[in-house]
């Protein structure tokens, strides 16, 4: 059985020195016992010697006896002897008094117990005072100062109604076993040893505790509400017997339940006020006597609310639970252990595609709150686990997970900010272990080496960590709070095994997948202002030889890029993939360069692209923008042949003039300019009072991403359309196949009527049959 907490308070207080004050005590009263028995034995010798002078015979002490009579005091104590056995006379069993050091047996540990507690003047339990003095106290007090006994009276009634049995005596027990609450309960009840009495809850007692701690805020209420609420929290599970309390009422399930998660954080909050300072931080002084007190009844509630989340499946309900246990985080920091277990439930819930978003929103509001309030240790633990969650909640991405995830992304990503120091330690070794994995997939030899890296969690953890740099390395707050980011230097090798992973397998059925990579480090390069070489990537596309075939014709439906890293193996070579990989081209290329489109070395920037398209414009047969085009489309006109891809052309094609047309705009007003290109703050300032919406490049791109938020916006409204026409083709199923079996049934009876009907008549046409023979016969 575990140990209470005031049995392991006294053992460390107290215990060294009664024991010291026991041997003391024991040497005395021992003492005292062998000059009682050395003139005892001197009474019986005279006796015996009386006895012998007419003619009886003493047959004298026993061997043990003589060697217990000739010690000293000093060898008596020294040790080293054997208890003397238990002697029968006349049939009768005697035992030896024990004296010297009891060794005690199994069988007599209890009465020696009792007896020395009852012989010791000092107990094991830590002594208490009693009621009666309590009261006493309080009469005197009401004398001395009525004012304040009056003030207690009308804001701490329960401390005036003290008796043994107060609010805080018996909350250890929550802490205990349960089978101590129960043996408790049959013991006030009158139920040990005898038939046990129904311990179902009653909604009328629930409601009693509920008004105990509205109105008075009572512990002993609360102490048992949390017994309850145990009980309802483990009401699924096998053994639910060794509750004290059952309940097989629906309502009052109910009440207990939100009874103890509106009631317990009011309740500890009255007797444990927090105070929190500047910074968000809490000041709790956990060395309290109330803190020590309530302790058993924190810790017993938080793990029912803990087991209770994990058996929920009511969204209403888990919100409900979520939002009590957020104001009882401040109390629970201190225990380590049941904060871990807790962040691992709310981070499963956070990271559940089954759940609600509003249901892993309040599971957010939870582990922001542990950052904010925990200290370095419990902020590096949310930290990991908020990670292992997302890298696991993300393995499966479909349309209807797609939302999830990218919640999960975005609001883990906020966790990261809140200490950047803690998050860049986290942060380290997170991108270190990715760099691993892409060199473990590199050096080994194996043909299923690249699935470690050509997988969701690898893109969604690459993915989450440009988010996470582009909310904390973000140019204009870095400027307004005048130093960097400490997440900074994460940028480099973020960067870097982002560019290893794209370049792992370069071939076209991957191209979804190297688009997802670029659009993070797209990502990255426009809110840290740092320069990411893509165009080579996309370059790389552009000459791959997926594009330079002629495509077959295909019935697929286009494919969804942002739902794919793996183009299936029908679509390769068809003209549906090839549009889509145009389409992604145009929109990054363009996306690239609008970062740009302000700086004053744009024109030399985009002349070594222009000058690639160009080329690929003219090896295929379509003349791109500027002088060079017209002659390559009449030499591909002389040679009778057609581009693979006209599409693709038109559009690579409307990409260079729109970059021509954005470098001499450019060169238009770098012309004026009269610093150097060593003065860095004219060059920073170049075009600085320009919105970037205003150049030939920027307003092509904003019509082009209002031409693709549209066409986004009508393919989810036809996937909700036809999500909805799948659920109704459902729920007519269901009702066609109840309508069938009616009808089955009244077929059947149908049918058995047909049966019974064409029996009569196949008896009727036989006995007609017959009738016409016996007419032939005769």
């Amino acid at each position: 059985m575990a140990k209470s907490k005031r049995t392991k308070k006294f053992e460390k207080n107290h215990l060294k020195g009664v024991l010291q004050r026991r041997k003391e005590f024991a040497k005395v009263k021992q003492s005292q016992q062998l000059k009682a028995k050395r003139q005892a034995r001197r009474d019986e010798e005279g006796r015996g010697s009386k006895s012998n002078g007419d003619g009886s015979t003493n047959p004298g002490p026993p061997p043990t006896a003589d060697k217990l009579r000739d010690m000293t005091v000093d060898d008596f104590f020294s040790g080293g002897f054997d208890i003397p056995a238990e002697a029968t006379t006349n049939g009768k069993k005697t035992v030896a008094p024990v004296v010297g050091k009891r060794k005690r047996n199994l069988e007599t540990t209890k009465d020696q117990n009792r007896i020395q507690e009852s012989d010791d003047p000092v107990s094991d339990e830590e002594p208490e005072a009693p009621a009666e003095d309590h009261k006493q106290q309080l009469e005197e007090l009401a004398k001395k100062d009525p004012e304040f006994y009056e003030y207690l009276k009308a804001n701490d009634a329960e401390l005036l109604d003290f008796e043994g049995n107060g609010d805080i005596i018996g909350i250890d027990e929550l802490a205990g076993s349960e089978d101590e609450a129960v043996e408790e309960a049959q013991i006030v009840q009158g139920t040990k040893g005898g038939s046990a009495r129904n311990n179902e809850l009653t909604i009328s007692l629930v409601k009693k505790w509920q008004l105990a701690m509205n109105e008075k805020k009572s512990l002993r209420s609360a102490k048992e509400l949390v017994l309850a609420f145990r009980a309802a929290a483990h009401s699924n599970d096998e053994a639910t017997s060794k509750h004290k309390y059952s309940l097989s009422n629906p309502e009052v399930y109910h009440e207990v339940i939100m009874s103890a998660l509106k009631g317990i954080p009011e309740v500890i909050k009255h007797h444990i006020p927090l105070k929190e300072a500047k910074g968000s931080k809490i000041r709790l002084d956990t060395s309290s006597k109330g803190f020590r007190s309530l302790t058993p009844l924190l810790k017993s509630h938080a793990i029912s609310v803990i087991h209770l989340l994990e058996t929920l499946s009511d969204e209403g309900t888990i919100r409900q639970t979520l939002s009590s246990i957020l104001l009882l985080l401040p109390y629970l920091l201190s225990f380590k252990k049941l904060l871990r277990n807790l962040t691992k439930t709310v981070v499963e819930i956070w990271s559940s595609a089954s759940n609600k978003e509003s249901s892993r929103i309040a599971a957010f509001l939870i582990m922001r709150r542990l950052v904010v309030i925990g200290d370095a240790g419990s902020k590096e633990n949310v930290l990991k686990i908020t990670y292992q969650g997302l890298v696991r909640g993300s393995r499966n991405t479909t349309t209807h997970t797609i939302q999830g995830i990218n919640l999960m992304k975005n609001s883990a990503a906020e966790l990261w900010i809140l200490d950047p120091t803690i998050g860049y330690t986290t942060g380290y070794s997170f991108i270190r272990q990715l760099g691993i994995h892409l060199r473990s997939s590199i050096t080994k030899n194996s043909n299923e080496s690249y699935k470690l890296i050509y997988n969701w969690q690898y893109v969604h953890s690459l993915d989450f960590w440009s988010r996470v740099i582009s909310l904390s390395c973000d140019s204009l707050q870095e400027a307004t709070a005048g130093k960097e980011s400490p997440l900074r230097p994460l940028i480099y090798p973020l960067v870097q095994v982002t560019h290893g992973a794209m370049r792992l397998i370069p071939t076209s059925t991957y191209f979804p997948l190297r688009f997802h990579l670029i659009r993070s480090l797209l990502r990255i390069s426009s809110t840290t202002t740092t320069y990411i070489p893509l165009a080579s990537a996309l370059y790389e596309v552009l000459t791959s030889g997926e594009l330079k075939k002629r495509p077959k014709q295909s019935t697929l439906k286009p494919l969804d890029f942002s739902l794919a890293i793996k183009a299936p193996k029908p679509y390769l070579r068809t003209r549906v993939y090839q549009d889509g990989i145009a389409e992604q081209l145009v929109e990054l290329l363009t996306e690239f360069f609008v970062l740009y489109t302000k700086n004053i070395a744009f024109p030399e920037l985009a002349l070594p692209v222009m000058v690639m398209l160009k080329r690929w414009l003219k090896e295929t047969g379509s003349g791109g923008g500027g002088g060079g085009g017209g002659g390559g489309s009449r030499a591909a006109a002389a040679r009778g042949g057609q581009p693979p891809n006209p599409r693709l052309n038109a559009q690579l094609a409307l990409v260079v003039q729109k970059l021509e047309s954005n470098a001499r705009w450019v060169e238009e007003r770098r012309a004026k300019v009269e610093f150097a290109p060593e003065n860095r703050a004219g060059v920073e300032g170049f075009l600085k009072e320009v919105e970037w919406e205003r150049t030939p490049l920027g307003a092509f791109v904003v019509g082009q991403r209002k031409g693709r938020e549209e066409k986004r916006r009508l393919i989810e409204e036809g996937r909700k359309e036809e999500e909805r026409k799948r659920v109704e083709a459902r729920e007519d199923e269901k009702m066609g196949g109840f309508e069938d079996d009616d009808e089955m049934e009244d077929g059947e009876d149908g049918e058995m009527g047909n049966e019974e009907a064409e029996g009569e008549l196949d008896a009727s046409t036989d006995e007609d049959a017959d009738e016409d023979e016996n007419g032939m016969s005769e």
